[in-house]
């Protein structure tokens, strides 16, 4: 059973008063941004959606979090700039901006008119905040990643740094950066930025720093040179670092790699499991790509839509699978947000571990959009944001919320590949409470009047006790998913 949070949206302290209150059936959320941008078309000639913000990530570290997002979204890539939104206060209040230098709409010197794919990260050994991103051609090639940083707690932004490449045909997509911020381990100090190269069959590179993201290595492969896409770097107190993927090598399945010195060398990937994938009805934009995180103790959680579960695959669950070590997996375990059978399609997760938990005891929280009903179409799908939690490590879920929704598709952007909330989203904790951050949508006119912008849940959400059992699956299950490459349009 779904309850709501509450009855209204709440409106941020200071910077964010200007923004418009709505009221959701979803309950309690905080509007942290909004897109200011106004350029009309494209300089390839396709439209730019405006009043629109996609696909957030978060950190958190102490009493900080950070978000950033893609605001102002292409049809066929790319955004207008990346957005922030930082509260230094645990959620309480937040500061808002947009990243300088990335684009010509912020900073005319660039070269790039979009940028996509915003990842959050922290160092703590050396103070600074990172979002890294992808800037994007006119031929809509990704030559490089941009890495942001701020070194005043993640208040004012200065222009990115460059991770260089090496030799060969280059087009990158989807970064995601992460930091060592254990004092023990021999690697203290190191971020890990994962993405892979589209030009060489989305070939999976790692770059690493050392020096609180001024500078990165080139990057490397596994030696296998394995293939895919949406690496999440997942840091242990020993300083090993996991990447649960979507590997494409073979049929799609989710996968892992790592290192164990350091990002001087990688390890090669082994398979966590099989994908089996229902496709979204109402030509939502949505893949299986996993959401990762880890616990105190340095275990690996990864979660991802599927629909293995269900009889016929007829709709997505979310489910997940744990390591302690990242080559020996868990079987997959389904979240039990609805029964089995329920007809309930489940997709986008952002997963949330909290780092002060660990081992049997260990608080996880879910964010994820959800449609009632599977069987529906552009004009009849309701769009929905969830939320659930386990505090065993996901043996038992519970608390259950409905954060927004119903949402009709056409408020969103369209995308080459589907009506767009993003193709990940993110949940961090604070204080043991969990802030989801989701793109939230209201009826707008497109494509330079939508009304679709971020949130977060105006307090933390409670991890629930106890609740309904996981159910467990053994074996790798064979992938019903031919993925034919190709990045997501960024």
């Amino acid at each position: 059973m779904m309850r709501r949070v509450g009855p209204a949206l709440a409106l941020a302290a200071g910077a964010l008063l200007a923004f418009a209150s709505s009221a959701f059936a979803g309950g309690a959320l905080t509007q942290i941004s909004s897109d200011p941008f106004t350029n009309a078309t494209a300089a390839d000639g396709v439209a730019v959606f405006h009043k629109t913000q996609v696909e957030p990530d978060t950190f958190a570290f102490g009493s900080t979090i950070v978000s950033a997002f893609q605001s102002g979204r292409f049809h066929n890539g790319g955004a207008s700039d990346i957005g922030w939104a930082t509260s230094t206060n645990g959620g309480k209040s937040w500061k808002h901006g947009f990243l300088p230098g990335l684009t010509f709409q912020v900073d005319p010197t660039s070269p790039y008119e979009r940028v996509s794919d915003a990842s959050v990260a922290f160092d703590a050994r050396h103070n600074v905040w990172m979002i890294s991103s992808i800037p994007l051609t006119s031929t809509l090639v990704v030559p490089t990643i941009f890495v942001s940083r701020s070194t005043d707690g993640g208040r004012t932004w200065g222009n990115p740094v460059t991770i260089p490449q090496g030799s060969g045909p280059i087009n990158l997509d989807k970064n995601w950066t992460a930091c060592d911020n254990t004092p023990t381990s021999p690697h203290y100090g190191n971020c890990y930025t994962e993405f892979d190269n589209f030009a060489v069959f989305d070939l999976e590179l790692l770059s690493t720093s050392s020096d609180g993201g001024l500078t990165w290595s080139v990057p490397i492969s596994t030696p296998l040179h394995a293939h895919g896409l949406g690496g999440q770097p997942l840091v242990q107190p020993n300083g090993n670092v996991v990447v649960p993927f979507e590997s494409i090598d073979g049929l799609a399945k989710i996968a892992a790699f790592g290192s164990t010195d350091g990002g001087a060398t990688l390890t090669n990937a082994v398979t966590i499991a099989g994908i089996d994938f229902h496709s979204v009805a109402g030509d939502l934009r949505t893949s299986p790509l996993p959401t990762a995180e880890i616990d105190g103790a340095g275990r690996a959680f990864v979660a991802w839509e599927d629909c293995r579960f269900e009889a016929g695959c007829p709709a997505n669950d979310i489910v997940f699978s744990s390591s302690s070590d990242g080559v020996t997996w868990s079987g997959v375990s389904r979240v039990p947000i609805d029964p089995i059978g329920s007809g309930a399609d489940h997709f986008i997760p952002g997963l949330a571990v909290d780092r002060s938990t660990s081992g049997s005891s260990a608080h996880l929280g879910l964010s994820f959009y959800f449609y009632p009903n599977a069987n529906c179409t552009v004009s009849t799908c309701q769009l929905d944001s969830g939320f659930i939690s386990s505090s065993d490590a996901g043996a038992h879920w519970g608390g259950n919320v409905q954060l927004a929704g119903p949402m009709t598709l056409t408020w969103t952007a369209f995308t080459t590949q589907g009506f767009m909330v993003g193709d990940y989203i993110s949940t961090s904790f604070i204080g043991g409470a969990a802030f989801p951050v989701i793109a939230v949508a209201s009826s707008g006119t497109p494509t330079q009047n939508l009304d679709e912008a971020m949130f977060v849940t105006s307090s933390g959400l409670a991890v629930a006790t106890g609740g309904t059992a996981a159910t467990q699956a053994f074996g790798i299950a064979a992938s019903n998913l031919s993925f034919v490459v190709g990045p997501l349009s960024r």
